[in-house]
């Protein structure tokens, strides 16, 4: 009389069902935790060791040993190798801590002048100072082993990336206020859309007096501009010759300028002027400008918000004082 078949149970919810699908359709997953989902997957619709063997190509023992291991560790970590005796590491945690720390100091504070550390630079300074420092396993170590500890703990020193500082103890604030007009922006343009919605045949006198007595105007400046000009003219196109259009490579420097521009906000209009320098006179005449573009016809005054950016020539004294009549009015 044949004996009862022994069912390993084993218990895979709809997460781990989904994952071992994945990793059992993968291309560029190991061989061995493709064959293991394979089998995990087989096995919960058929709970049969030489059925599931025959389905994927293996024996029955190797079915029983991928479900003793998934019961014993779980399913997911059933599809890894358990780790082997194997021989002890030749470079100890000592030393790879020692070389992690040298890669997150700079070259510079050791003697050397490169700016950042270069795999090859950081293999060769632990060759020739890691002994010295209690790390005799450094002394053959190889750059391509230093990718490999500094990869395991995150460590680019090769590479940089900028960052910005907040040095100024009201960012927050400014940056509040900043919004709130942004803000305001944003509403005044919602109501302003509304109304041209209830009276989209409404003309354009109707629509100025209701337009807000109001200016939200975005500056910004760029100082330094080189202007330049060429010392020959340009060469066109010559069929069969030359297929585009020829520069000459030398050119005549005509010094700097400074570009200051502003956008309106609600209305989306650029003010811009260029200056030869960039001092608070030029913003004054910048100020100047916007009021003789935007001058209102009625006598009402015109409240106006300007944005500009931390550091501005605008700071000075006179700036704030034109700043202050033109928002006030005339």
């Amino acid at each position: 009389m044949a004996a009862h078949r022994k069912v390993m149970e084993i218990s895979i919810d709809d997460t781990e069902a989904s994952k071992l699908q994945t990793i059992a359709r993968s291309r560029t997953e190991a061989a061995s935790r493709v064959e293991r989902a394979r089998i995990l997957l087989a096995y919960r619709d058929d709970p049969s060791l030489y059925a599931v063997g025959r389905a994927v190509g293996v024996t029955h023992q190797t079915v029983q040993r991928c479900l003793a291991r998934a019961i014993r560790f779980g399913v997911l970590e059933a599809l890894d190798d358990s780790p082997r005796p194997g021989k002890q590491p030749a470079i100890t945690t000592d030393a790879r801590t020692w070389l992690v720390s040298l890669a997150c100091q700079k070259p510079k504070d050791l003697g050397y002048p490169h700016e950042i550390w270069t795999t090859r630079l950081l293999a060769r300074h632990a060759r020739e100072h890691g002994p010295a420092a209690g790390h005799v396993c450094l002394a053959q170590i190889a750059q391509g082993t230093v990718c490999k500890i500094l990869a395991d703990q995150e460590v680019k020193p090769h590479k940089m990336r900028y960052y910005l500082e907040r040095r100024d103890p009201e960012f927050a604030t400014k940056m509040a206020e900043v919004l709130c007009v942004y803000q305001e922006v944003a509403i005044l343009r919602a109501a302003e859309a509304d109304a041209t919605k209830v009276c989209p045949e409404a003309d354009s006198n109707a629509t100025n007096k209701t337009a807000p007595n109001v200016a939200f105007v975005s500056y910004d400046e760029k100082p330094g501009i080189q202007a330049i000009s060429n010392t020959a003219p340009d060469l066109p196109p010559v069929a069969g010759k030359h297929a585009c259009v020829a520069r000459e490579h030398e050119y005549k420097r005509h010094g700097t300028l400074s570009l200051l521009a502003g956008i309106d906000l609600l209305t989306g209009q650029v003010h811009a002027c260029v200056e030869e320098r960039h001092r608070s006179r030029e913003f004054i005449g910048f100020l100047k400008c916007i009021k003789c573009r935007r001058r209102p016809k009625s006598a009402h005054k015109r409240r106006g918000a300007k944005i500009c950016h931390n550091i501005f020539c605008g700071g000075s004294v006179a700036s704030c004082r034109c700043h202050s009549s033109q928002t006030d009015g005339d």
